[in-house]
């Protein structure tokens, strides 16, 4: 597995309705922040995603997860996802957030919000954008478990 060797990078804010809709963060996620920026007065749908840290995976119990990055190629290509989900749905906005670094179980690792016009549009463009970015973009997990070990992989269990 690659890992990145770049310090940690610092906690940007965001403020979608100021244009900057993707993050890479090293602190927690704010989702009721977020949740409160997505409405849109042309928006009669607007759907939240949070993807949260578990205690188990695959029968094992997870103590903890890690995400490292390389954060350059990361947001240039959670920008380019969010830009062609708004344009193929009509999105209004499009919202994704990544955590980098240590997450306990309960954590929110990744946020993504759309609002569309209708339920479908707004469902349909948050899930197309949370796959991408799990399967796409350069954001790698590492999971500890229970027992003391630990195994880098496993982003989705698709």
């Amino acid at each position: 597995m690659i890992r990145s060797s770049l310090s940690p990078p610092q906690v940007e804010v965001s403020q979608p309705s100021l244009g900057v809709d993707y993050v890479i963060s090293a602190g927690p996620l704010d989702l009721v922040g977020l949740l409160s920026h997505a409405h849109h007065p042309a928006a009669g749908a607007v759907v939240l995603f949070s993807g949260e840290v578990r205690d188990h995976n695959k029968g094992r119990e997870v103590a903890y997860l890690e995400y490292e990055t390389y954060r350059p190629l990361a947001v240039k290509m959670i920008h380019e996802i969010l830009a062609e989900a708004r344009e193929k749905w009509g999105l209004r906005t499009a919202i994704a957030q990544h955590r980098i670094g240590r997450l306990s179980i309960g954590e929110s690792a990744v946020v993504v919000i759309t609002a569309a016009a209708h339920r479908r549009e707004a469902y349909e463009a948050n899930q197309h954008i949370i796959h991408r970015i799990k399967h796409e973009v350069p954001i790698w997990k590492c999971e500890y478990f229970s027992d003391g070990t630990h195994q880098w992989g496993n982003n989705c269990n698709c």
